[in-house]
């Protein structure tokens, strides 16, 4: 939390299910189990099965066949839309600076 932040205009549980969304960040294929985010986060096993919950419930997790977590299809998606963003940006900046280099040479 940033020095300037009104500590009570925040949901304080909304902040520990993002902090287990982060954490799940980079494990989208082996997971993380309940104890590892626990034991990383510094919260009870029962405060992280609440955000695990929370967060299948809307789709930003799933639960893995071995009982772990990833981050869900829509967090991914997220990713996805956010990379093609920027990639369509960057053709149109790339295609931008081929017409401004095309002009100086006349």
């Amino acid at each position: 939390m940033t020095a300037n932040t009104n500590a009570t205009r925040i949901s304080r549980s909304g902040a520990k299910c993002l902090k287990v969304l982060f954490a799940l960040s980079g494990h989208s294929l082996t997971g993380l189990s309940n104890t590892e985010l626990s034991k990383a986060l510094g919260e009870s096993p029962a405060t992280i099965n609440r955000c695990l919950n929370t967060l299948v419930a809307e789709g930003a997790v799933i639960k893995l066949v071995t009982g772990r977590y990833a981050p869900g299809i829509r967090i991914l998606q997220i990713a996805v839309r956010h990379h093609r963003e920027f990639s369509n940006m960057r053709d149109r900046m790339d295609e931008i600076d081929q017409r401004v280099l095309a002009g100086a040479n006349l």
